[in-house]
């Protein structure tokens, strides 16, 4: 596994996980609405700081540990 797609494996659980917390809001639950809603404004964070910086603390992190990916095979 190399660490471009693990940091979009990775984005993807967290997106899915705060639609979780989410759904489990909008069925009453506020403690769970507010975890999402911190959750989201966490990922646009990160997201706009890779945007207008080129600097990803996860893809910083992962590059430490795994491979880049060779996109020619």
């Amino acid at each position: 596994m190399c660490y471009q797609k693990l940091q979009r494996i990775l984005t993807a659980i967290v997106l899915g996980i705060t639609l979780l917390f989410f759904t489990l809001g909008f069925n009453g639950d506020t403690k769970m609405f507010q975890i999402a809603v911190i959750l989201q404004i966490f990922v646009i964070l990160m997201l706009l700081l890779w945007a207008f910086t080129n600097f990803c603390p996860s893809i910083w992190f992962l590059k430490k540990i795994f491979p880049p990916c060779d996109w020619k095979k």
